[in-house]
């Protein structure tokens, strides 16, 4: 695994909202240095702590990274691939209308583990079906101190609206008796895709496994093929348990159970036109990567 900078802030305590993104790509796209500018909030239209939100969410998303050119461009972004892809004037879905798109973004956020650590921590590391807040703040952050040993312990406060915030990032949003319509009410669009469940009479949540039926299968092969080619020893093949239990796995990320994978995986030979090949000879179930793919053809082809 690649060296972990744990990161348990940068929202603000926000999830993200509907028109986050897009103000962000666009702001970026307008003017590298947006975030930088004392005008961010009259152009972002939003407050000072959700500007440094929008910031937040559109890194941890992968949809803009920071300029890490000459020391004079320090803060400022550019878009990325993805982001203008998806955000562009004639991109594939600016305003999140397609649930397609909101798989990719959960894919970019629950495999980011600096910007997102709770994310990652909880599809990529996490045990089990169902958690409690408490135990959750306590065992990632023990996990993070593991990954870095030399990083400086979090409060009990910012781990609880870490936390808290990953919670609302997935499961709608407690409006309290007596309080009006609230921006901090406003549930984040990730919402819509139904991985986490808030147990009745319980402080305990769960994630929900099984077949997800907003999850195109060019978004399962674009994230195979990204999860695929981050892969240090670039193997030819890679048996089905990887596929679906390893750290940044489609089936792991995805939440999907084994039945509905390896339906995903029979159809990928068509769809790539050979590249992935899936296999179960002498009950060894593989799948083999014959050629390097352009993921960005899966979105293509999807959105097209």
């Amino acid at each position: 695994m690649p060296s972990v900078n744990p990161s348990f802030s940068g929202h603000q305590t926000f999830p993200f909202r509907y028109t986050w993104l897009k103000k962000g790509v666009d702001a970026v796209a307008a003017n590298p240095a947006i975030f930088l500018s004392k005008d961010a909030s009259v152009t972002l239209g939003v407050g000072k702590n959700m500007v440094a939100a929008i910031r937040h969410w559109c890194r941890a998303s992968g949809l803009i990274e920071e300029d890490e050119g000459t020391r004079e461009r320090r803060g400022q972004f550019a878009l990325t691939p993805l982001g203008e892809a998806i955000f562009d004037e004639n991109g594939f879905d600016p305003y999140l209308d397609d649930p397609a798109t909101l798989w990719l973004i959960h894919y970019q956020i629950a495999t980011n583990t600096d910007q997102a650590t709770a994310w990652y921590w909880a599809f990529n590391v996490l045990r089990g079906h169902q958690f409690t807040p408490s135990t959750f703040a306590k065992k990632v952050h023990e996990w993070a101190q593991q990954q870095k040993p030399s990083m400086r312990p979090a409060s009990d406060n910012t781990l609880q609206r870490d936390v808290n915030c990953f919670i609302r990032t997935y499961c709608h949003s407690r409006q309290k008796a007596n309080t009006a319509v609230a921006e901090e009410t406003f549930d984040c669009p990730l919402v819509e895709l139904n991985l986490i469940a808030e147990l009745p009479d319980s402080d305990s949540y769960e994630f929900q496994r099984g077949e997800k039926d907003t999850l195109p299968i060019e978004v399962v092969a674009w994230a195979l093929d990204t999860f695929w080619k981050d892969d240090l020893f670039q193997r030819e093949s890679r048996p089905f348990s990887d596929l679906m239990y390893a750290p940044s796995s489609p089936g792991r990320v995805f939440r999907l159970d084994e039945d509905t994978m390896t339906i995903y995986l029979e159809d990928l030979e068509q769809l790539t036109d050979g590249a992935f090949r899936y296999d179960e000879t002498s009950g060894l179930k593989q799948l083999y990567r014959h050629k390097d793919l352009n993921r960005m053809e899966f979105l293509e082809r999807y959105y097209g």
